[in-house]
């Protein structure tokens, strides 16, 4: 049996090709990966700058309960890319009958979800210090 060469070029099985949703579907994952650390470093961002409003008022102020909405978000997003990975290698293997990396988009997929793997432990972490107390306290300063 003879493969085309746009069939081989286009890592799918002969006769069927990469389709658009396939290709979006592969790069969701990605983007998701990394809206999920950018939300999860957002959430210092917010923390660091409520220290320093607190700094600058000289008094204690109440922490900011959309720290916990943004920590909580960003482990969600990295958990959806993990998802749309999983998703995506049903379908292929439903409609193409071909393993995840047996095409480009599923690869792309698959290598993206392996490094997933490490910025859903830096969400964990973001999440687990947005909930964890500050032993020292906040320090505000000569506020004399």
């Amino acid at each position: 049996m003879e493969i085309s060469s746009s069939a081989a070029a286009s890592g799918a099985a002969p006769g069927r090709t990469v389709t658009p949703g396939m290709v979006v579907t592969a790069l969701l994952g990605p983007v998701l990966t990394v809206l999920g650390v950018a939300t999860s470093l957002r959430a210092e961002d917010i923390d660091m700058d409520w220290v320093h409003r607190q700094q600058a008022a000289c008094r204690h102020m109440p922490f900011p309960k959309m720290e916990y909405v943004v920590a909580w978000s960003g482990l969600l997003l990295g958990l959806s890319a993990m998802a749309v990975c999983v998703l995506l290698a049903r379908w292929i293997r439903r409609r193409c009958g071909l393993r995840l990396w047996d095409t480009w988009p599923g690869l792309l997929a698959f290598v993206c979800t392996m490094l997933n793997v490490l910025a859903i432990l830096l969400e964990l972490f973001m999440l687990w210090t947005t909930y964890s107390p500050d032993v020292s306290g906040p320090i505000l300063g000569d506020c004399g």
